[in-house]
């Protein structure tokens, strides 16, 4: 997205054209025009629009086409399409919202309106945009391309708030006629009854012209539990100036003219479709962070996280006034076991080992694998026997038991050496000691215990 954003308009009538920049520039936005679907994939390409106002219909196609080219872009999946019919045609209107179009204004229109919405859609394809990696072009964690959109559910969860009792029945009866999704309703009396439970995908609020609805958007949207839910307004009039402020409130969108089973379910369509796919991209990038701080293997912490979480523990110290420590745990002669039996055992033995040490240290620190078959383990807050008694637990957890191979009828006996650094805070006045010091004091300790013939623990002690 451009600092201004870029905002494409599509029109065979110039004056329109004309029109629509003046009133876009007047706001800020960097306009490009054009006037038929020919040549339009390679005006996309160049120019990257964030948003795309089309007439309904053009010199050689109609809006439907434009928002069927622009979704074939890999990297302009997200970009919404906003059609401009020439008159207030329902039928149109509902058609084009059918055919997947992100939403259709009807002349003649107010500009509040039209900028809220280019507002409101802008701030969704920003969201998207964080979403995903430079190029634009998948979502971390996935392989597939963006056009590899997630299912919407097949049954999603769909509240009315109405002002009345008989409203919310009414409508929930009529939606209920035209959606698969399972519609319950409230009254806006009742408002911690959708907060109650399970959280709905979309909610549909009835609006007047007092400020409470209103209230109830802003409420809804900034809530952690709703803040990601499909929000529509629902106006029985066509005021514009309202339908701008419920825009900006927060609602994904807004009916005006009062209460249409068909509208409200295209709507539901779309945007329960919209809000699937961000989820997906959303939980991709709660997977790809969290798997940055994993190995895959054993299903311990990484190296990364090892280096992150020991800076913070000698931080911590410091303002503690408790003592810490960090282990270096090294499986020994662990290359014959690859050579004897192969990698894939090796790779049990990894993991097996990992499984008992993890068990030992419980909730009193942490271990990550480092290298091969290297461990780090970092502990806060325990009495200098406990660490000491903790060193010989994870020793002991190794070579008390041996390792049943899956394809070998004997277990192997594996052993490990532990280098163990005990640190004491830095004083008030004092820096914390560098991390980095402090593990190479621990690395030191396990090449001490190796040279003394493994399958012990060695202690370097704080340095004077």
């Amino acid at each position: 997205m451009s600092v201004q954003g870029t905002i494409l308009v599509l029109d065979g009538v110039s004056t329109n054209r004309i029109m629509l920049k003046v009133q876009l520039t007047a706001a800020w936005y960097h306009v490009v025009q054009g006037e038929k679907l020919k040549g339009l994939t390679s005006l996309v390409r160049r120019t990257r629009p964030d948003l795309v106002l089309t007439a309904l219909t053009l010199p050689d196609g109609t809006a439907a086409d434009v928002k069927k080219l622009i979704t074939k872009q890999p990297d302009l999946v997200d970009v919404p399409v906003v059609a401009i019919a020439p008159q207030n045609d329902n039928e149109a209107r509902l058609r084009a919202l059918a055919d997947g179009l992100d939403d259709v204004l009807t002349h003649p229109y107010k500009d509040a309106l039209l900028l809220a919405r280019i507002r409101s859609l802008l701030r969704v394809q920003a969201d998207t945009q964080e979403l995903q990696v430079d190029n634009g072009a998948q979502s971390i964690g996935f392989a597939e391309p963006n056009t590899a959109l997630i299912t919407p559910p097949q049954v999603a969860r769909v509240d009315i708030l109405a002002q009345t009792a008989r409203t919310g029945a009414a409508w929930q009866k009529a939606l209920s006629d035209e959606s698969r999704h399972q519609i319950s309703w409230h009254t806006r009396s009742n408002f911690n009854g959708v907060l109650s439970g399970s959280i709905p995908d979309a909610i549909v609020v009835e609006l007047d012209a007092s400020p409470y609805g209103l209230n109830i958007l802003t409420d809804l949207r900034s809530r952690s539990a709703t803040r990601h839910t499909v929000l529509i307004g629902v106006l029985k009039d066509n005021n514009a100036s309202m339908a701008s402020e419920v825009l900006d409130r927060g609602a994904d969108a807004v009916c005006l003219g009062g209460f249409c089973a068909e509208e409200i379910e295209l709507r539901l369509e779309n945007q329960i479709a919209r809000k699937s796919r961000i989820d997906q991209m959303r939980a991709s990038l709660r997977q790809g962070i969290a798997e940055s701080w994993i190995d895959p293997l054993t299903g311990l912490n990484n190296r990364r996280y090892a280096m992150r979480a020991m800076d913070q523990i000698t931080r911590e110290s410091m303002h503690s006034g408790q003592g810490f420590a960090v282990m270096l745990a090294d499986l020994d002669h662990f290359k014959t076991i690859n050579d004897r039996f192969g990698h894939a055992s090796g790779d049990f033995v990894l993991s097996q080992a990992a499984e008992r040490m993890q068990n030992v240290l419980g909730s009193n620190g942490f271990i990550a694998r480092i290298g091969g078959e290297e461990f780090m383990i970092g502990t806060s807050d325990l009495p200098r026997d406990a660490v000491l008694k903790l060193a010989e637990a994870i020793c002991d957890c190794i070579c008390n038991e041996p390792f049943h191979l899956p394809d070998q009828q004997d277990p192997i006996s594996v052993t490990i050496s532990v280098g163990l650094k005990l640190s004491n805070p830095a004083g008030p006045t004092e820096d914390p000691q560098p991390f980095e010091k402090i593990i190479k004091c621990a690395d030191k300790a396990l090449y001490a215990a190796k040279r003394a013939g493994r399958n012990q623990v060695w202690v370097r002690q704080n340095a004077a």
